[in-house]
């Protein structure tokens, strides 16, 4: 029942904290170690750097390339689970208390729910103020996309997507492996979320060496992705949206993406405010064709942006009391309480 309790005390204190500032978060860590393998292993296979194998001209082996990603995925994600259990072993062994503190501290980290909100909120807020220049900026933090020349409506739409998607490999989905393993499995999964956002790309570089990462990230969030879309529609009908177009939309979008997981809660977002997402839009300056998501009913306006943030944090809040019940269900099988 420790895991429970740390798994309510580190939502409370995300919910009022967010990311701790001036402290080294655990998934920079990750990201360095990401970063410095990929490089080591591109030196391996080439004897020099990307840079250099493109400005020579030598002959990519796409094979290596893939093997040398999947030892890459492999060491990041057992070796961050490795870490944090041994962490939690030792701080066990000298006293259960300091387990239990650091289990909490841990828990808080992985969360992100007051996080997305805070960096949302910046582009609304250069909405508000009509300030369209400070929203391109704000959000190009935040997506992928090229933003330069994003009109009102575009930077608003993009925001959205960003809070929908991240509801669930941000908030619920580390909720789910939390509850299933505690700390490590919920920092082994934001490292699959790390690898992914990191090498998972289809540009020339990571194309090869990112493909199992991408492949892991598909499956880590199979299972979550859609159980982040039903609390979001059970969100949808508490805070009294369109729960129908919320349903309806979901039904027939939440495929329509090039992932099989990111339009699942967007689906659900899109239907219940009434709006169109997904589309073209350019990445690195080159256009890049995706299906809709949704009904443009009306356009998408800065507003919008709150009403994406309620969805997350009634959905976050109802995940949470499934994942503590998830939590004492596995407790009471294993002790066959």
């Amino acid at each position: 029942m420790k895991l429970v309790c740390a798994m309510l005390l580190g939502f409370v204190l995300d919910l009022i904290f967010g990311d701790p500032h001036g402290l080294v978060h655990p998934v920079q860590i990750i990201g360095w170690f990401i970063d410095k393998l990929k490089k080591g292993m591109q030196h391996l296979i080439y004897g020099c750097s990307y840079e250099e194998v493109k400005e020579k001209g030598i002959e990519r082996k796409a094979g290596m390339e893939k093997a040398a990603g999947f030892f890459l995925m492999l060491f990041i994600v057992a070796g961050t689970y490795a870490v944090m259990y041994g962490i939690l072993y030792v701080a066990g062994m000298i006293h259960p208390l300091l387990r239990f503190c650091l289990e909490t501290f841990f828990i808080y980290q992985i969360l992100a729910t007051k996080s997305l909100k805070k960096e949302s909120m910046k582009v609304y807020k250069k909405l508000k103020e009509g300030d369209l220049l400070g929203a391109r900026r704000e959000v190009s933090y935040l997506v992928g996309r090229d933003t330069e020349n994003l009109d009102e409506s575009e930077v608003a739409k993009a925001d959205v997507e960003t809070i929908a998607e991240n509801t669930a490999d941000g908030v619920i989905a580390p909720m789910l492996f939390i509850a299933l393993g505690g700390a490590p499995l919920g920092f082994a999964y934001k490292a699959v979320n790390t690898l992914d956002s990191m090498v998972a790309y289809r540009n020339d570089e990571l194309i090869h060496i990112g493909f199992f990462s991408a492949k892991m990230d598909d499956i880590c969030n199979f299972v979550p992705a859609r159980f982040a879309a039903v609390m979001m529609m059970l969100a949808a009908f508490f805070l009294r949206f369109d729960f129908k177009g919320a349903v309806r939309i979901f039904k027939r979008d939440r495929f329509a993406h090039l992932s099989p997981n990111s339009a699942q809660t967007e689906a659900v977002a899109a239907g219940a405010l009434q709006i169109q997402l997904g589309g073209t839009h350019n990445y690195f300056g080159k256009a890049v064709v995706k299906p809709t998501i949704g009904d443009a009913i009306r356009p998408v306006e800065y507003e919008d942006i709150k009403r994406t943030n309620q969805l997350l944090y009634v959905s976050a809040f109802l995940s949470m009391a499934v994942c503590t019940l998830i939590t004492f269900l596995i407790y009471v099988q294993l002790f066959n309480i």
